[in-house]
């Protein structure tokens, strides 16, 4: 690294991160240095599309050393964040350790079990490609295994699909759930015609998509009502033993497929004091996304808790909007700060927000109006289309959507196995998509 260049390190490659990087642009003035436990970046909003294999991971998937190609200061780093040590300006990963001019913190959140070990140990996550392809690869074991089991008296549990939490992951998801049956499950396994899963969407609020308007969340509820989602309001899950989820209400719903959407927390930041931390385990900052007590740590997108935006005193909504704002005002910030110019406060532009809920059904909320259907569907496709990296994947990926939803015939609904037997020894193998 030439003295003249400061160092930059950017743990997360999220959208706060990756927009951080963008935004900062290809100054001489910095090394950049990306620290994350992939090698890829993805596209969190199509995940819920890639655990129902209606398209391939790949298509919401970028390598950063490909999309940082021909950024000459960069430079990337695989490795999990296991300790902070702000006095010596350093960070400990489990790859080795970095020296940092400025450390930027952008790890977002991780699944919130709420204290309940059995989820957190039977339940299935929807937080990365990794999550998705094991969801994929359950909901098609558990089509063969049903139609293998004819004696099996817990047969029933094998199409039997809990999903937790009705925001927006668990209302996508529970539809595409429905939409696999419907049109894949007919075509494709001729032993279960006329048999459909039972898809039981379970929320301890009152409605849907809680925080959108009424009119999505009525949309939300009627749309999955006619594709046979089983809704349940007002009810948390208590706990998942012996293949069956315990509702807080007593009732018991026995599956081998609990997905979870419940919940999030930010990741942890080993290293940094206690009083650093707010609500959700996020860190503190003040309105240069600067965390507290600290002139070169900074936090943006889901891991900080910024209570200075006039419109949002109780800290951001943890949206992926809010992430890429964050990370192009404080690169910004950086480079006006070196170069003795005025810094600018974060302040967030609500654009609304939108879900999709089947084939041709979303929803979306502007800040003046929201509306639903075939229109809504279509806005949240282009929306969602060109924020993802790389321009050849945008084609291929509307290429996919087009072809899955008008034909429902594709070659994603691929068993690949995570583990397998060689020679008598087990050999385990990671999944990235």
């Amino acid at each position: 690294m030439a003295d003249n260049k400061k160092h930059i390190v950017v743990v997360g490659g999220g959208f706060a991160g990756i927009n951080f990087i963008k935004s900062l642009g290809k100054s001489s003035a910095y090394k950049v240095t990306l620290v994350d436990i992939n090698n890829y970046n993805f596209f969190p909003p199509l995940i819920y599309q890639a655990a129902t294999a209606f398209i391939e991971a790949s298509n919401i998937s970028m390598p950063f050393r490909k999309m940082f190609k021909k950024y000459n200061g960069f430079a990337f780093h695989l490795g999990k964040l296991l300790n902070i040590q702000p006095e010596r300006n350093l960070i400990e990963t489990d790859t080795g350790e970095l020296l940092y001019d400025y450390l930027v913190l952008a790890t977002g959140t991780e699944t919130n079990f709420f204290g309940m070990e059995n989820v957190k140990k039977h339940a299935f996550p929807m937080k990365n490609i990794t999550d998705a392809l094991a969801i994929r690869n359950k909901l098609l074991l558990n089509l063969e295994d049903y139609i293998q089991r004819k004696d099996d008296p817990n047969r029933e549990a094998y199409i039997n699909i809990v999903v937790a939490g009705g925001g927006p992951s668990g209302v996508e998801v529970s539809g595409m759930i429905a939409e696999l049956n419907e049109r894949v499950v007919k075509k494709e396994y001729p032993e279960l015609v006329g048999l459909k899963a039972k898809i039981h969407l379970v929320d301890a609020a009152p409605a849907l998509l809680g925080p959108m308007s009424s009119v999505a969340q009525k949309e939300a509820q009627e749309v999955l009502e006619k594709l046979g989602v089983d809704i349940t309001l007002n009810t948390a899950v208590k706990d998942y033993v012996d293949d069956t989820v315990i509702l807080a209400n007593g009732t018991e719903i026995k599956t081998k497929t609990l997905i979870w959407t419940s919940g999030v927390i930010a990741r942890e930041l080993p290293g940094l004091p206690a009083e650093k931390f707010g609500r959700g385990r996020r860190v503190l900052v003040d309105e240069f996304n600067t965390v507290i007590g600290y002139d070169n740590i900074f936090a943006i997108g889901d891991i900080c808790y910024q209570t200075t935006d006039a419109k949002f005193p109780n800290g951001h909504p943890q949206l992926a909007q809010v992430a890429i704002q964050q990370g192009g005002r404080l690169a910004k910030n950086i480079v006006a700060n070196d170069q003795g110019q005025t810094r600018k406060p974060f302040s967030y532009v609500d654009k609304g927000s939108m879900a999709i809920i089947a084939r041709y059904h979303a929803v979306t909320d502007l800040p003046k109006f929201s509306f639903t259907g075939f229109f809504a569907w279509l806005t949240w496709l282009l929306i969602h289309l060109f924020p993802i990296a790389g321009f050849r994947n945008r084609w291929k990926l509307l290429g996919n959507w087009v072809w899955s939803f008008y034909s429902a015939n594709s070659g994603l609904r691929l068993i690949v196995r995570s583990e397998r037997k060689r020679n008598n020894s087990e050999v385990r193998t990671n999944i990235y998509g």
